[in-house]
């Protein structure tokens, strides 16, 4: 009996490991998606700023401030 106990003891620690790496890998995977939705953005924010330094100046809108 004490070894059906064991096994069963054994199960269930086992199936609550399960548990808890399958929502650890959940968690990774939405961070990872909101990391490549952050990336992303950053990267279109930091292309809309060189437009705007680059053609903005030119066309007499945007303008660096005299003490940069």
């Amino acid at each position: 009996m004490a070894g059906d106990e064991r096994m069963e003891h054994i199960e269930t620690k086992l199936a609550h490991l399960e548990q808890a790496v399958q929502q650890i890998s959940d968690e990774v995977a939405r961070q990872q998606k909101l990391l490549d939705q952050t990336l992303a953005r950053a990267q279109r924010l930091s292309s809309r700023i060189e437009e705007l330094e680059a053609g903005g100046a030119a066309a007499g809108g945007y303008e660096k401030p005299p003490h940069y």
